[in-house]
C-alpha cells in the first residue's frame, strides 16, 4: 500500500511568500476616469483589476466580477466615473503573510486577489487566486484529486444568437464568472468576464455571444487529475476549462477559483508537514511505514484496505465519520457490509474486470451507513502490486457526494421544471418531444401535440394584479394534470401557454374526446381574491407525421391552430390546415417586406388636394402613404396600414410620412397650403407625441401651421377622453389644425365631440359615394353639414368623383371637398402647382 502510496518523489516543503507571488505592475487610474477608459487600460495590460488612486492614496478597486453589474443596453454606463462604481475599502495583507493565510482569506471574504502591502505600508502588488494555484506547491493535493471533485454545479449555457447585455444579465443572476456558448452547428465556446471588460473598452455591448465568444471550447474529463488540468491552463494560459461526462456531455466548468475553494487548507498543511518529515525519515522503513499512516489518517476521504480475497485489512478516521462504522466492526469484514442492494452482479463483474485487466476503477456507487441511510460516494480503488506485479492489497478512497447529488438535483429542477406550475418546462417538453417522435418513427404511429392558450387571460393580471394571476394559472395547471392520462404530459411554455403530449393515438376521436375534456375544465369558475373568474381556453392540435415531422413543425403548427381556434371565437379546438400554414407564411412575408420598407424608407407619399367646391380652387392636400413592393406589387393601404398596427410599427411609418412631407414643403412648395397627415391610436396614447412632432418640424424648419393633422373616430376611444383632450389642446396651442377624418362611421358622442377642440370633420365617402339617389346617405350628408354649423366646424366631403355629387354637397353647404373628380393622390412630382382644378 505504501509503495502505491508514495511512487512519486514529495516535493519539498517550500512555501514562496506572498511578497515574491505578487504581481508589482499595479494598474491604477484617478476617481474621475470614465469607466470605459479604465477597462481600455485594464485591456491593453491584460490585468483582471483596477485600482483607483486619489493622490497617494489607494481608495477602491474595481474588477472584471464587477463588470456583470453594468446595464449593457446603455452604453452610457460606460461613460461614468469609475468611482461611481468601485469596491472600497480594498482589503490588503502584509507581505509577512503565508500563502496559506492568504489563501483562507480570500475565501472567507470570497473575493478574488488581495493587495499586498510592505512593511512601510505602500502597495507592493496584487496576489490573485490564480497566483495561488500556479505557484504554491501543492501538486500532490492535486495529483489525488480528479476534475470531477471540484465541480459542484452545472455550467452556465447560454444561446450564441443572444444579445450580450441579457448574457452579462444571465452571468450575474447565475453567480458565474463564465458561460458555455453554444452554437447551431452542435460547436462550443466561451464567454467570460475578461470578454466584458474587452466589449467596455471597444463600447461595443450592441452584439451577440457569438460575435463576442472564445472557440473553440477547450475541455478535459472528469476523471482526469488536476494537476493535469491546472499544467493545461498554465500551457494555454486560460481560466477556464469545459468539463465532461462519460456521455461527452458538459458538466462543470472547472476555474482556478474552483480548485483553490476545494483545497483543504488545514489538510495541506498537515500533509506539507508529513511530506517533509518523510524526507528525513526515508532512511528507515518504521518512519517511513509511520508517515504513510500518518497522511491515511489526515486525509479528508474515507480510506479503506482489503487483502486481495476483499477482507477489510485497515480504515481511516473519515472511514468511520462516513459510515459510521468505527475500525474494530470493520477490520475483518468484507465491503459488503456497506453494501445498498441497488446494484447488481453485472454491475460488480464489470467494476472487478476494470480492476484486474486496469488496476483501477473508479465511478459512482450507492452504499448504506451503519444506521441504514443510503446515500452516494464517489469511489475509486486501486489494486496495489508488490516487485513481481502480484496483487497485495487494494486501496479504495471514497467521499460522501450527497451534498453534490442534492446540488444536481436542484440546478436539474431549475433547468427542467417550470418553477411556478411545477410542470415541465419548454426545454423538458421539448426533450419529452423528441423522444416520443423518435418512437413514433420507429413504430409506425401517430402522436399529438396540443397547444393551449388562456383567452383573455391579461385581464387577471391587470385587475387583481400579477399574484392572483400567478394563482390562476397553478390552477389551471392542476385542472390540466387531472384532465390527462397516464404517459401524456403537460408541460407549461410560458406566461398563459400550454402543450399536452399524446405520445400514441390511434384515431382522432380520442384527441377530439380529450380537447373537449380541457375545454370542460373551464367550465368551473376559479376563485381569486373572494371572487369568481371564469376563463376559457382555445387549443390546437397538430398531428405525427401529418402535419410535421419534427418538434419544431409540430408545435408551430398546433399553435397556429389555436389562433384560428381563438379566431373562430375562442373557447373550442381546432385541428391544424395546411391552408392555414401558408396563409400564415404569406403573412409573414408582408411582415417582413414591411419592416424592410421602413428601414430602407422605400414607402412613398401621394397628394390629393382639397378643393373649394364653388370655384374649383385648392385650398390645401392630404398626404396618402403609398407601396410599391418589388414582388408585392401596388400594396394597398388598407392592407399594410393594419399590419403596421399589428407590429407597432405605426409610429414609425407615420414619422417616415411627415419627413416626406417636410421635405417636398421644402422642395416644392406645395403652393403654402396646408397638407393633412394621418394620426394613429398609438400616437394619441403616447404623452411625448405633441414634443417629438414639434422636434421633427422644427428639423426641417416648417410651421405647424403648414400641418392639419386628421384623427379617424376611431381614436377617439372614451376611456382616454381626458387624456385625449389635453394631448388635442396642447396640439392646438402649437398651432396645429386638427380634423376628425371618417366622421360618420365611429360612435363619438356628440356631448364629446363638442369638447374637442377641433377645427373640421370629414364626411365618409362611403356616404358620398351613392349621392344623390341615396335617400339614407343624403340624410346623413344633410345631418352631419347641419351638425357642423350648430358647432362651428368646417365640413370636407371626401370621394366627390361626379359633378352631380358636387352639385348636391353645394346646394347643401359644403363648401370643401375632394376626389378623384378633381385630382387622383399623385406623387409630388406630378403634381398640378397651380391653385385652379380643371373639372
Amino acid at each position: 500500500m505504501a509503495d502505491a502510496l508514495f511512487s512519486q518523489s514529495a516535493p519539498k516543503a517550500y512555501e514562496p511568500s506572498v511578497a515574491q507571488l505578487a504581481n508589482r505592475e499595479l494598474v491604477t487610474c484617478s476617481p474621475d476616469t470614465p469607466l470605459r477608459q479604465a477597462a481600455e487600460v485594464m485591456h491593453q495590460h491584460q490585468v483582471s483589476c483596477i485600482l483607483i488612486r486619489q493622490e497617494a492614496q489607494i481608495i477602491g478597486i474595481w474588477t472584471e466580477a464587477d463588470a456583470r453589474k453594468l446595464d449593457y443596453q446603455s452604453v452610457q454606463s460606460f461613460s461614468q466615473p469609475i468611482a461611481r462604481v468601485m469596491n472600497h475599502p480594498v482589503i490588503s495583507i502584509d507581505e509577512s503573510m503565508s500563502l496559506t493565510e492568504a489563501a483562507s482569506l480570500m475565501l472567507k471574504k470570497r473575493i478574488r486577489r488581495l493587495l499586498v502591502m510592505d512593511n512601510h505600508k505602500q502597495p507592493l502588488g496584487m496576489l490573485t487566486q490564480s497566483d495561488i494555484v500556479r505557484q504554491q506547491r501543492i501538486e500532490f493535493f492535486l495529483r489525488l484529486r480528479d476534475v470531477g471533485s471540484s465541480i459542484t454545479r452545472l455550467p452556465l449555457k447560454l444561446c450564441a444568437e443572444m444579445p450580450l447585455a441579457e448574457a452579462a444579465k444571465a452571468l450575474r443572476q447565475h453567480e458565474s464568472d463564465a458561460a458555455i456558448v453554444e452554437f447551431d452547428d452542435a460547436s462550443a465556446g466561451i464567454i467570460t468576464e475578461r470578454d466584458l471588460i474587452r466589449v467596455i473598452a471597444e463600447n461595443s455591448a450592441n452584439v451577440t455571444l457569438g460575435e463576442r465568444c472564445h472557440r473553440p471550447l477547450l475541455t478535459v474529463h472528469k476523471t482526469c487529475s488536476l494537476l493535469q488540468a491546472v499544467d493545461k491552463l498554465k500551457e494555454r494560459n486560460i481560466r477556464h476549462l469545459a468539463v465532461c461526462n462519460d456521455e461527452e456531455q458538459f458538466c462543470g466548468l472547472l476555474s482556478f477559483s474552483d480548485i483553490l475553494a476545494n483545497v483543504e487548507y488545514a489538510y495541506i498543511d498537515q500533509l506539507k508537514k508529513a511530506l517533509h518529515d518523510r524526507d528525513s525519515a526515508l532512511r528507515t522503513s518504521t518512519g517511513y511505514l509511520r508517515l504513510a499512516q500518518q497522511v491515511i489518517d489526515v486525509s479528508m476521504d474515507a480510506i479503506m484496505i482489503t487483502s486481495p480475497d476483499g477482507v477489510i485489512e485497515s480504515v481511516n478516521p473519515s472511514f468511520s465519520q462516513v459510515t459510521g462504522y468505527d475500525a474494530v466492526e470493520a477490520i475483518g469484514q468484507t465491503p459488503k457490509l456497506l453494501s445498498s442492494g441497488m446494484h447488481d452482479k453485472g454491475f460488480y463483474h464489470k467494476m472487478w474486470q476494470a480492476l484486474l485487466e486496469r488496476g483501477h476503477w473508479q465511478g459512482e456507487i450507492w452504499n448504506k451507513r451503519k444506521n441504514g441511510d443510503l446515500y452516494p460516494q464517489w469511489l475509486s480503488v486501486t489494486a496495489i502490486r508488490d516487485e513481481k506485479k502480484q496483487i497485495t492489497q487494494f486501496a479504495a478512497i471514497f467521499s460522501d457526494i450527497t451534498e453534490r447529488k442534492n446540488q444536481e438535483r436542484k440546478i436539474h429542477q431549475l433547468a427542467y421544471v417550470d418553477e411556478l406550475t411545477g410542470l415541465a418546462n419548454r426545454r423538458l417538453f421539448l426533450d419529452r418531444l423528441q423522444l416520443s417522435i423518435a418512437n413514433a418513427h420507429r413504430h409506425h404511429h401517430k402522436m399529438a401535440v396540443l397547444f393551449l392558450d388562456l383567452d383573455l387571460f391579461k385581464r387577471i393580471n391587470d385587475t387583481l394584479g400579477h399574484q392572483a394571476g400567478d394563482q390562476a394559472l397553478k390552477e389551471v395547471a392542476h385542472r390540466l394534470n387531472a384532465t390527462v392520462r397516464e404517459g401524456e404530459s403537460v408541460a407549461r411554455l410560458g406566461g398563459d401557454e400550454f402543450t399536452i403530449l399524446v405520445p400514441e393515438i390511434e384515431e382522432c376521436k380520442a384527441l377530439q374526446a380529450l380537447a373537449k375534456r380541457l375545454v370542460s375544465q373551464f367550465d368551473q369558475p376559479i376563485r381569486l381574491k373572494g371572487q369568481d373568474f371564469f376563463l376559457t381556453t382555445s387549443i390546437g392540435i397538430s398531428l405525427y407525421p401529418q402535419d410535421g415531422e419534427n418538434a419544431e413543425q409540430l408545435i408551430k403548427h398546433a399553435d397556429l391552430a389555436m389562433y384560428e381556434a381563438k379566431s373562430a371565437g375562442r373557447n373550442q379546438y381546432c385541428f391544424y390546415q395546411s391552408s392555414t400554414g401558408q396563409q400564415t407564411a404569406d403573412e409573414l412575408k408582408m411582415e417582413q417586406a414591411l419592416r424592410h420598407a421602413l428601414q430602407q424608407r422605400q414607402l412613398g407619399v401621394h397628394y390629393q388636394p382639397k378643393v373649394r367646391l364653388n370655384h374649383n380652387t385648392i385650398i390645401g392636400f392630404e398626404a396618402l402613404v403609398r407601396w410599391q413592393h418589388p414582388t408585392f406589387g401596388n400594396v394597398p393601404p388598407d392592407s399594410f396600414i393594419p399590419l403596421a398596427e399589428k407590429l407597432g410599427l405605426i409610429s414609425a411609418l407615420s414619422e417616415q410620412v411627415l419627413d416626406t412631407v417636410c421635405e417636398d414643403i421644402n422642395s416644392h412648395g406645395l403652393l403654402g397650403l396646408p397638407v393633412s397627415v394621418n394620426v394613429s391610436v398609438s400616437q394619441l396614447t403616447d404623452p411625448g407625441f405633441c414634443r417629438r412632432l414639434c422636434r421633427q418640424l422644427k428639423q426641417y424648419n416648417v410651421s405647424t401651421h403648414r400641418i392639419e393633422l386628421e384623427l379617424t373616430e376611431s381614436c377617439l376611444i372614451p376611456e382616454q377622453a381626458e387624456a385625449t383632450m389635453r394631448l388635442l389642446t396642447e396640439l392646438r396651442k402649437q398651432g396645429f389644425r386638427l380634423s376628425i377624418d371618417d366622421f360618420g362611421t365611429g360612435y363619438s358622442s356628440l356631448s364629446y365631440l363638442r369638447r374637442l377642440p377641433i377645427d373640421t370633420l370629414k364626411i365618409d365617402r362611403s356616404f358620398i359615394s351613392e349621392l344623390p339617389d341615396n335617400e339614407e346617405d343624403s340624410q346623413i350628408a344633410l345631418a352631419i353639414l347641419a351638425m357642423a354649423r350648430a358647432l362651428g366646424l368646417e365640413v370636407i366631403a371626401e370621394g366627390i368623383e361626379t359633378a352631380v355629387q358636387q352639385d348636391f354637397l353645394l346646394n347643401a353647404g359644403c363648401q370643401t371637398g375632394q376626389g378623384y373628380l378633381f385630382s387622383r393622390p399623385v406623387p409630388v412630382t406630378e403634381l398640378d402647382v397651380t391653385e385652379d382644378i380643371l373639372v
